[in-house]
């Protein structure tokens, strides 16, 4: 049986700040879906000091890829090495470091290197290609470079409602995102394909004919569903957020957390000349915290509604 062949690639970005700041984003892998269009969804299974270990999920090509990999952080050299321990084919076992230098004049240079073997010498289909790794780089890049002014790019919008009804019938209404039309301000239509049970690709038109696309993870176990915007309005540059549905003796709590990077580049062109951050923020804030509370009040209605024409009592989730 051959040798495998270990193969290697490298991939090297230049940033506009500092290393320590680089590196501080790089650590933070849970916000990378925020940042950085091809990740979707970062999940810590495990955290001991330095050792993390998580599951990630992004878009590849047309579809959902994701792997467990397990990370070492090292705040003092500025690296953070991994292991793939599990994911798509030739993936599984792949090492890494992502590591940071600093730069004279106050840039930095974010570097990865990634190693991988095969048994038979060709290097391996990867699923974690060039594309998505330029993405993951480009994501880190801007988000460093808006360092000092992110507190004012980022906006978070939370709700949360009591239902006198059944888990169940909440989260189904949640996950049904083709039933929300009608109810939702400024929404004209959704469609939603689901190939793949529990990864969903959900195309909304609102009344102004504007067209957006996001991403959904559905975790109906856990009561969960997960989104990011692949395709976001104007104004923004990056949106996530959660439906978190909690079941309990006499009903459900239903609470949604969305978060925004405005498009600093969009503001005079919507919002007219003279507008600002502050506007923006007060304007996408406004909008959102509408839209999800009208949301929020269909599934509440939803579930109460269907269970009194029922006669169904009030169960937890199972």
């Amino acid at each position: 049986m051959p040798a495998p062949v270990v193969h290697r690639t490298s991939h090297r970005i230049e940033v506009a700040a500092p290393a320590g700041v680089v590196y501080g984003f790089l650590a933070d892998a849970q916000r990378w879906p925020l940042f950085c269009a091809p990740d979707v969804y970062v999940e810590q299974l495990d955290l001991k000091g330095l050792e993390q270990r998580l599951r990630i999920w992004a878009l590849h090509r047309d579809g959902m890829t994701s792997w467990v990999t397990r990370r070492t952080l090292d705040p003092a050299s500025r690296r953070v090495e991994f292991r793939v321990e599990a994911g798509p084919g030739a993936v599984d076992g792949m090492l890494g470091v992502w590591s940071v230098e600093q730069l004279p004049g106050g840039s930095s240079a974010l570097t990865l290197v990634r190693e991988f073997a095969a048994a038979d010498g060709p290097l391996p289909a990867d699923p974690l290609d060039d594309t998505l790794i330029r993405g993951q780089l480009a994501g880190l890049k801007r988000l460093a470079e808006s360092w000092t002014v992110l507190d004012e790019l980022v906006v978070t919008v939370e709700h949360a409602v009591r239902v006198d009804g059944p888990a169940e019938l909440v989260y189904g209404f949640l996950h049904r995102a083709g039933a929300w039309p009608g109810g939702i301000p400024g929404l004209r239509e959704v469609r939603l394909d689901e190939e793949v049970p529990g990864v969903q690709l959900v195309r909304t038109t609102a009344a102004d004919a504007e067209r957006g696309l996001a991403v959904r993870l559905c975790f109906p176990a856990a009561g969960l569903i997960v989104y990011s915007l692949t395709e976001p309005p104007a104004l923004i540059a990056g949106q996530t957020g959660e439906w978190s549905v909690e079941p309990d003796p006499t009903g459900a709590s239903v609470r949604v957390r969305h978060q925004v990077v405005l498009d600093e580049r969009d503001v005079a062109r919507v919002l007219g000349e003279g507008a600002d951050l502050s506007d923006a923020r007060r304007h996408v804030r406004e909008t959102i915290a509408r839209d999800s509370a009208a949301l929020l009040g269909l599934a509440r209605r939803h579930a109460e509604d269907a269970a009194d024409a029922l006669g169904l009592p009030v169960p937890g989730m199972s």
